[in-house]
């Protein structure tokens, strides 16, 4: 899971990010090891439908939505023939529907679209990027829905993966995301992404800023992730009791007011 690519992003960004050349660097190693990229949508169709895979599959995703992924990301990766997912906030993005709240410089439509002319799968990642399993159930479907309304006018088809802002779901959100049209999903999770996890929520792991390139070769050959990821994953149990109670209070507070979530 990648974020910006660039060599000066914005501090927002920074720690998630990664330099075109470290990228670079990465890509030589997927290469090098015999790993077959696929997109997001491929690795979900050959595990629905039982057909196969190549021996050492692995997925390249984007976040958000960063012009660093065009500017940087896809040379590199066509000098490869590597294909790879990108999940637009489609409210971040450059144009008609941008909002002016994105973190960094955005990629525009137009390069959206060469990216998918390229072989890049475009999947959704929400409209305005907000932590959707805090959402009432009338701004979680238009958050989804919408993404992926606009993704399927700009580009000219619907898209059929989404990835989670912030890793965040629910059975709520997997279910709203579903209902909206999308056949798969991702998360964070910091593990290998497995069949059993189900079609809306595999796993993926991070890359930062400071992962090294002998990390970055453990992390695809599954090595040691309880360890490159200790700190990660007990945030992530500390921020699931807090989120559960953030929902839990809200749900209270809506049914106090009369309303409905």
């Amino acid at each position: 899971m990648y974020h910006a690519v660039g060599d000066r992003p914005t501090a927002s960004t920074y720690g998630l990010s990664v330099t075109p050349g470290a990228f670079a660097e990465q890509l030589g190693v997927l290469h090098e090891r015999g790993f077959t990229p696929l997109t997001t949508r491929a690795l979900a169709d050959a595990w629905r439908t039982g057909g196969g895979l190549p021996v050492r599959p692995v997925l390249i995703t984007f976040d958000d939505g960063y012009e660093g992924v065009h500017r940087h990301a896809l040379p590199l990766l066509a000098s490869y023939g590597f294909p790879a997912t990108v999940f637009v906030s489609t409210a971040w993005l450059r144009g008609r529907y941008d909002q002016g709240r994105a973190p960094d410089a955005m990629l525009d439509w137009g390069q959206v679209r060469e990216l998918a002319s390229a072989g890049v799968e475009i999947g959704g990642h929400s409209h305005t990027h907000p932590q959707l399993d805090q959402l009432d159930g009338l701004r979680l479907g238009f958050e989804v829905r919408r993404c992926r309304e606009i993704v399927a006018a700009e580009v000219g088809t619907p898209p059929v993966s989404f990835a989670y802002p912030y890793g965040y779901s629910s059975r709520r959100v997997r279910d709203a995301v579903r209902a909206a049209g999308f056949t798969q999903s991702v998360a964070v999770g910091n593990d290998l992404a497995r069949h059993r996890q189900g079609p809306h929520a595999l796993r993926r792991m991070t890359v930062r800023r400071t992962t090294g390139i002998g990390e970055f070769a453990h992390l695809v050959e599954g090595r040691a992730l309880a360890r490159h990821f200790v700190t990660d994953r007990a945030l992530t149990k500390g921020y699931a009791v807090v989120r559960r109670t953030r929902r839990a209070t809200a749900l209270a507070g809506s049914l106090f007011r009369g309303t409905r979530p």
